[in-house]
């Protein structure tokens, strides 16, 4: 007999707005959005909003789902990324969303 074990299961609507931090703890931003790869069925990559105040001068990233840990506990995301590399890493903006 085979066992399987259960694998977490989230809605899209509980992780939007999730925070992300890096290993040291450090705040690098929020869960804006996901993006469906319609053809493939599956979340291409989540959008991670770093920076800005309310929205404004914010920067937006693709993160794979993968490169992220999820923290159920806190209900958070682990990016092992650090902040200053973020800050000066190329981002896109709200008008100007990436068709990977």
């Amino acid at each position: 007999m085979t066992t399987t074990t259960a694998r977490p299961m989230l809605s899209s609507s509980t992780i939007s707005g999730d925070k992300v931090v890096n290993r040291a703890g450090e705040d690098l931003g929020d869960i804006k959005d996901l993006m469906i790869d319609v053809d493939q069925g599956r979340v291409a990559y989540a959008v991670l909003e770093f920076g800005g105040f309310l929205g404004l001068g914010s920067k937006l990233f693709a993160v794979p789902l993968p490169a992220m840990e999820i923290d159920l506990e806190n209900h958070r995301f682990i990016f092992d990324q650090d902040k200053e590399s973020l800050k000066n890493a190329p981002g896109f903006d709200k008008d100007n969303w990436p068709n990977f």
